[in-house]
């Protein structure tokens, strides 16, 4: 399997991601907005993820790729390719499919508890997932509105949309499941003056406090990616026999 990664600053990484690409096999390229590289054509990659950044989705004139990018995520929709969007990266999915970014109610950062819908809860690809999970959060703006076509899977007290699939093959996870420590420690070192402590912010001492919950997000992104994954295969191999 082909994976192609749009990075939007050096710092965030698809940390854990890599980690599973990599003992799985997988043919890793990326596209590293920050140095200038260019896009990939759509049929020199199966899956597409799309990681988070500081930028806002509709900073066009200071973010001039955006444009590009939404085109090539519009793209890749099109061509039935898998698509992943991890926080901005979420965003961007949402504006391209018809939804709307807007400024969340409040900011959400650090561990932040989330509810999987029933639909999830009954969802293969979902089903691992405790209905009540904590995953880390840094945002402002949020993927207030969505298509029809879309369905929400989870939310939070003080965001309503946390994540969502469209058209089964494309997905946005308005949360962080790829922190590593490193990026962890990077995201507060550049920007922990943002951490004022209030209702769903916390310091960076309680984020830092928390490394079993780091580990079980690695090993939740991990195992959502192997099923996602196998569901594929299965799906490849269904197609190849029946002709």
């Amino acid at each position: 399997m082909r994976l192609h990664y749009l990075q939007h600053i050096e710092l965030e990484h698809p940390g854990s991601i890599l980690e599973w690409a990599t003992a799985n096999g997988h043919t890793v390229t990326h596209t590293k907005f920050f140095n200038g590289e260019p896009l990939p054509a759509l049929e020199n990659f199966d899956w597409l993820v799309i990681m988070g950044g500081p930028m806002n989705i509709y900073e066009e004139e200071s973010y001039p790729w955006l444009a590009q990018e939404k085109d090539l995520i519009r793209g890749a929709i099109a061509e039935g390719k898998t698509v992943l969007g991890l926080c901005l990266g979420a965003q961007l999915i949402a504006d391209v499919i018809g939804g709307k970014v807007t400024k969340n109610g409040q900011p959400e950062i650090g561990w932040i508890p989330i509810w999987w819908s029933d639909k999830a809860q009954s969802d293969p690809l979902f089903s691992f997932f405790p209905q009540n999970s904590v995953v880390f959060e840094w945002h402002y703006d949020t993927f207030s509105v969505l298509p029809p076509e879309a369905e929400v899977l989870a939310e939070s007290e003080a965001c309503s949309h946390q994540a969502f699939v469209y058209k089964q093959r494309v997905f946005g996870f308005q949360f962080h499941l790829e922190n590593t420590p490193q990026l962890l420690q990077g995201y507060i070192e550049e920007s922990g003056n943002e951490m004022i402590p209030a209702a769903y912010v916390q310091s960076p001492e309680e984020v830092l406090s928390h490394p079993e919950y780091l580990a079980q997000n690695n090993a939740w992104m991990a195992e959502f990616l192997t099923r996602l994954a196998q569901t594929e295969l299965a799906a490849k191999e269904r197609k190849y026999i029946t002709g």
